[in-house]
Order: structure tokens, then C-alpha cells, then sequence
């Protein structure tokens, strides 16, 4: 119990080792729901969830989300994608199916701003994100001792303009292949396409979002200085573009006159920490759905 405790790690429920779901995108058209639904029942499978959204039933695209239960899940489930394969070419689909027993991988980057880290570990502690925090990567030592006593390896991997590119080379090779998710908990390095590329849609950033949107440095110092009556923050997914990656989720609070610019930063932490999490929980619950620049969220 006490290890449980520290580590937040909880053990698989029954259920999940034969449960599973599967995420599809295609075009829209008659026929799809029906396809799927029978091919899951005449492989034994009892669909316990299903979601669904079209763009526009007439050549839009089409999202579905479908949480199914199978009997001896790991043995069936290379012939069940392997049936599958037919029904998938014949709707032109993309997609795939995720087993719940195989809990999902992250990786935090985080600089010296805290807040979200914390979140996130006070929330996986408590076993309200259902994964595994593989690593904490940062350009600042500052956390180290926090995060190890969580039983979490901290990589400190400092950043200069001179030591940048042997800094990313060497958060590729602890990166790796070894996690399925890496998250940006106010992490103020730009990530190099290097990283992007084999991470695709799987890297998640935090940044606030005023309206107006302020760039540059000191944000809330500006915010202060014009006024602003909202003050917000975005989760999305990184791309090339910075900030112009797909959102997943946006909140916002208002603020007034009142507000200096510290009680500001303080409102803002609390939005960027609760928004990131959010995105998180999201994410390895299979709940997200890329098209271009958008995403489709079933939640």
C-alpha cells in the first residue's frame, strides 16, 4: 500500500484485459456503424460504449469511438485487426485499436515553471490519469529531488544557445522510442521537427491564450498594462507551426481592474494547469480524433 501510495501506479482492473477500443476516421456515407457493429459481434465482441460524429453526412468526414469487450483479448486481437483490414479498405478508414491493459507511456519536459508538472503528478498519484509516467526530461535541475521521490527518472539536460543541438540530440536518444506520449508542461524551449516528426499528434503543449493574444515576453505584464477582461489557456498539439497545432481543449476566467499583474499569473496558472490535464487525461483515454488542423474530442 504505501509503494501504491508513492507511486500512484495501479495494478490492471479485471475488466481491462479484455477490453479495448477502436478510434476510426473516414469518409462519411451510408453503411459504417452497421459494417463495424457487426463485425465486432460476429467476432464474439460486446460493445459496452459508442460515439460517433459526422461533418456532413453528404461527402463530410466521418469519427467514431467504439469501447468493445472481448473474451481472451491478446490472443484474438492480431486476427481481429487482421479481419478487420477489409472492412477498413472498403471505407477507406484510418484507424486503430488500443488495448485498456496497456497502460500508456508519458514523458514530461518541463523547464522551471511547475505548476503543470505538479498537476500532473498529484493527478497520476491519485490514479485519475491511467498511465505510466516513464520520465521527467528539464533544462533546469530544479525539480529533480521533487520528482524523484515519486520513483520517476528526472533527465537534467541543460539548454544554451551554444550546447542546443547536443542538448536535443541527447534528449532523442532518452526519448527514444521508449514512451507514446510527450507532454510540454511549460517546457520554454521550441521543439526541433527532429522530435516532431516521430511524435506526431503525440506531443502535447500548454501556453496561455489571451484575448487579445499577447507574444513575446512578459504576456501578463502586457495583459496588465491593456485591460484584459479574459485570461485563458490552450492545450494542442504540436507541430512545425509554433502554437498552430490542432487544440484539444481552451479555458478562460475573468479578470478585472483589479487584478494586478501577480494575481494574473496566478489565475493563469491555475487555467494552464487544469487544461493541460485535461488534454492528458483525454489523450490516453483515447478520446481524440486529428483531421487537419482540428481535432474531433469525444468526452
Amino acid at each position: 500500500m504505501e509503494m501504491y501510495l508513492k507511486t500512484g501506479r495501479q495494478p490492471v482492473k479485471p475488466y481491462e484485459n479484455n477490453r479495448a477500443r477502436m478510434l476510426i476516421s473516414c469518409p462519411d456515407g451510408p453503411g459504417i456503424v452497421a459494417a463495424v457493429s457487426r463485425f465486432l459481434h460476429e467476432h464474439g465482441a460486446n460493445i459496452v460504449q459508442s460515439d460517433q460524429y459526422t461533418m456532413d453526412p453528404e461527402g463530410g468526414m466521418f469519427f467514431m469511438r467504439i469501447e468493445f469487450d472481448l473474451e481472451e483479448l491478446d490472443t484474438h486481437l492480431a486476427s481481429l485487426k487482421a479481419d478487420f483490414a477489409d472492412i477498413a479498405d472498403k471505407f477507406e478508414m484510418q484507424w486503430n485499436i488500443y488495448q485498456l491493459s496497456r497502460k500508456k507511456k508519458l514523458a514530461i519536459f518541463v523547464s522551471k515553471e511547475d505548476h503543470c508538472l505538479v498537476e500532473l503528478l498529484w493527478q497520476w498519484q491519485a490514479g485519475d490519469l491511467d498511465a505510466e509516467i516513464s520520465m521527467v526530461i528539464s533544462n533546469h535541475p530544479d525539480m529533480k529531488e521533487y520528482v524523484e521521490s515519486f520513483g520517476i527518472p528526472y533527465y537534467h539536460t541543460p539548454v544554451t544557445p551554444e550546447t542546443k543541438q547536443e542538448a536535443v540530440q541527447k534528449q532523442l536518444e532518452i526519448v527514444g522510442d521508449k514512451v507514446d506520449l510527450i507532454i510540454l508542461a511549460r517546457y520554454m524551449q521550441i521543439v526541433p521537427p527532429a522530435l516532431i516528426e516521430p511524435y506526431r499528434n503525440r506531443i502535447i503543449n500548454i501556453h496561455h491564450s489571451f484575448l487579445p493574444a499577447f507574444v513575446g515576453g512578459k504576456p501578463y505584464a502586457q495583459a496588465y498594462e491593456r485591460g484584459v477582461k479574459i485570461i485563458g489557456a490552450t492545450a494542442h498539439y504540436v507541430t512545425e507551426e509554433l502554437d498552430g497545432g490542432p487544440i484539444i481543449e481552451q479555458d478562460v476566467q475573468r479578470v478585472s481592474h483589479r487584478d494586478d499583474v501577480n494575481e494574473l499569473k496566478r489565475i493563469g496558472r491555475t487555467i494552464e494547469r487544469v487544461v493541460l490535464a485535461r488534454a492528458v487525461k483525454w489523450h490516453i483515454e483515447d478520446r481524440i480524433l486529428v483531421h487537419q488542423n482540428k481535432t474531433v474530442v469525444f468526452n
